[in-house]
């Protein structure tokens, strides 16, 4: 197996172990997770017991790509994050569960959860 292929399945691991610590822990509310790529960073907040996604949110949308030209800084994260947050709230949303999705908690998923807190979402 390459490198590549090595990598993308110890990652999987993680969000699998993540994931399961989530849904036993946090049945009442719904998960915030989190994907990055290089180039731009994608937001959804999903219900667990339904199966729907109820907000998403990413830097690849035009009316986001405006405010932030690139979409994989931490600028953007943070800005990301508040606009999830916003959304949330609109739709009467206050409390979620962060998914980081297996990856570390540091720079652009850390911008992303402060981002969230600054809009008003308790996690």
């Amino acid at each position: 197996m390459s490198i590549v292929g090595q990598l993308k399945k110890s990652r999987q691991r993680r969000v699998w172990r993540v994931r399961n610590v989530i849904r036993r822990t946090a049945t009442d509310r719904v998960r915030l997770s989190v994907f990055r790529s290089n180039k731009h960073i994608y937001v959804q907040v999903i219900d667990d017991v339904v199966g729907a996604t109820l907000i998403a949110v990413s830097t690849a949308e035009d009316a986001v790509k405006a405010s932030f030209p690139n979409g994989g800084n931490v600028e953007a994260a943070r800005g990301i994050g508040r606009l999830a947050g916003e959304r949330c709230l609109a739709k009467g949303i206050s409390d979620v569960v962060f998914d980081r999705g297996g990856y570390k908690y540091h720079g652009r998923v850390a911008a992303i959860a402060e981002g969230a807190r600054e809009a008003g979402l308790n996690f």
